[in-house]
């Protein structure tokens, strides 16, 4: 099946069965296994380590969760940008989405409270190779895509947080 397919097809199903489009996303679990490395794993098999930088008592064996979270936004906005090209008949030959970030390392070490911990800005730059007569406007369908993007929209937007404890 094509990608367009796919998607006209789930978008028929979700708008015939709206109660149907809400759901509680898998877990993502994390476990600390020496220092700073952390392996992550999800019900179906997903797996990844991260780790931190040395600057930080890391031993930088792995991507810091702070990159994951740039390759989350560059991965989904990419793919988002072959999704709605698909869905609306732009033909792309080539995606490649780069993100980067600014950020304040007093934030992270709690050293003034007044500095995030997170990113201070992102920036997500886009080349794309738009193949055969596709007469597009290109900025539109970048746009559509990361205001379309689970992960840019959970860093822009305020997302509740429930916080669970307990003791082993």
């Amino acid at each position: 099946m094509s990608i367009a397919d796919a998607v006209a097809n789930a978008s028929r199903y979700l708008s015939q069965h709206p109660d149907e489009a809400r759901y509680r996303d898998s877990y993502a679990r994390a476990m600390v296994k020496e220092g700073l490395a952390i392996k992550v794993e999800g019900p179906g098999g997903e797996a990844l380590r991260t780790d931190m930088p040395k600057g930080i008592g890391g031993t930088a064996s792995a991507p810091s969760p702070g990159w994951m979270l740039r390759a989350a936004e560059a991965s989904c906005v990419a793919s988002l940008i072959v999704i709605r090209a698909a869905a609306t008949g732009v033909e792309v030959s080539g995606v490649t989405v780069e993100v980067d970030s600014e950020s304040d390392d007093r934030g992270i070490l709690g050293l003034d409270e007044a500095i995030p911990a997170g990113p201070l800005s992102t920036r997500i730059s886009v080349v794309l190779e738009v193949g055969g007569d596709s007469q597009t406007d290109v900025d539109a369908l970048v746009r559509w895509a990361v205001d379309h993007c689970p992960v840019v929209d959970a860093i822009q937007r305020a997302v509740p947080v429930d916080i669970e404890w307990r003791l082993a």
